[in-house]
């Protein structure tokens, strides 16, 4: 397991070394994927993504210690700053913890620590106390205050501005989002609705939907990794044991559910039409290994050693060729086979920066173990 670490550690700086020089030449723009023909799509900073690429140099740098890597994630962490004014998203934590976060732990530099905070008030704005949620998308013709279960992966942001700030505002915040999510997206199995829409007058459940999955009652297996990655960190952050329950539970149906692979790889829904054919999602393979790695450390055996057996897979099938890229190929990006939304025909078997980042931070806790 520590050659594999290495190894793909070691890849990855070369990849994002040679991304890094790419980006050079796209002044305020960030990676994003590859089109059908394999060249490089980017975004600016205001797409969900924006976050990613310079969050996983920082981790890189922290690996390597390469001053090349160094620069270029200052360089690219700086074209995320604007978004700390952007209250038109809940995507606040992965665009700004992700990048400034990193870049804050690894430096100190207090002028991250000042965009943090800033970004934070602006994320908190989107709260809706009679619902008790951070609203994800704006309102639109089927949805007057839709929450997705993604957005539990925005919380450990605000817990961050909590501890820095010492205003109970956001341990408030997160701790009703955590258990409004708990009481309306969860089954009782406990998989996850995806989205959650609700009345913003009563505060009440207005529909249930799974938009980025195959069907409304479907498992859509990045959402499912979202919800593990959010639970654990909540458990982290408050120690209450109701959020370490819960992720427990998550954890095993994910790993115990039929339509798993035997290389723990999810299908981009656990109900997709046409398995053991249909696409695969490295993405939330990578988010599920890093959030069960810390999760190990939560719980005591046999749990423990079950969850950081299936992280180590995991980990292992992403590193094969089956879904490394070569050296130089891919875009510059680490993995293959992710799935954006299939029923959004958009980014669908391609590379992505989500993937890469958590693929880096699995390694990363499993090298510091």
């Amino acid at each position: 397991m520590d050659k594999i670490i290495d190894e793909s550690l070691s890849f990855a700086v070369e990849q994002y070394s040679l991304m890094a020089d790419v980006m050079l030449d796209r002044p305020d723009l960030l990676p994003r994927t590859i089109d059908e023909e394999g060249n490089l799509v980017t975004a600016k900073s205001n797409w969900w993504t924006s976050g990613f690429f310079p969050g996983s140099l920082w981790y890189l740098y922290e690996y390597s210690g390469d001053e090349k890597i160094k620069d270029a994630a200052i360089q690219m962490t700086s074209r995320v700053e604007r978004e700390k004014y952007n209250r038109g998203t809940h995507d606040l934590g992965f665009m700004l913890y992700c990048s400034f976060g990193n870049g804050f732990r690894l430096t100190g530099n207090t002028d991250y620590q000042d965009v943090m905070l800033t970004g934070a008030e602006s994320l908190i704005t989107r709260y809706r106390p009679n619902i008790g949620c951070i609203q994800s998308w704006n309102s639109r013709r089927e949805w007057q205050c839709p929450v997705i279960v993604d957005n539990m992966m925005n919380l450990e942001f605000l817990m961050w501005a909590f501890r820095m700030s010492g205003d109970s505002t956001y341990y408030r915040i997160c701790v009703n989002h955590s258990d409004t999510t708990i009481k309306n997206h969860y089954r009782p199995d406990y998989s996850s609705y995806h989205v959650v829409s609700y009345d913003t007058i009563t505060g009440s459940v207005e529909i249930k939907q799974t938009h980025q999955g195959a069907a409304d009652e479907s498992v859509w297996s990045r959402g499912q990794s979202w919800g593990l990655y959010g639970y654990v960190v909540m458990y982290r952050e408050t120690g209450l044991e109701r959020y370490l329950d819960h992720a427990v539970r998550i954890a095993d149906f994910l790993i115990g559910h039929r339509n798993m692979p035997e290389d723990m790889i999810p299908y981009w829904d656990f109900n997709a039409p046409g398995i053991p054919d249909a696409k695969r999602d490295a993405s939330a393979a990578a988010i599920m290994a890093s959030a069960l790695i810390e999760l190990s450390g939560y719980v005591q055996a046999p749990l423990m050693e079950k969850y950081l057996q299936v992280a180590e897979k995991q980990v292992r099938s992403l590193a094969s060729s089956s879904y490394r890229a070569d050296p130089g190929g891919n875009g510059n990006f680490i993995l293959m086979h992710s799935v954006g939304s299939i029923p959004g025909n958009s980014e669908v078997d391609v590379p992505l920066t989500y993937a890469d980042y958590y693929f880096i931070e699995a390694l990363i806790r499993l090298r510091n173990l």
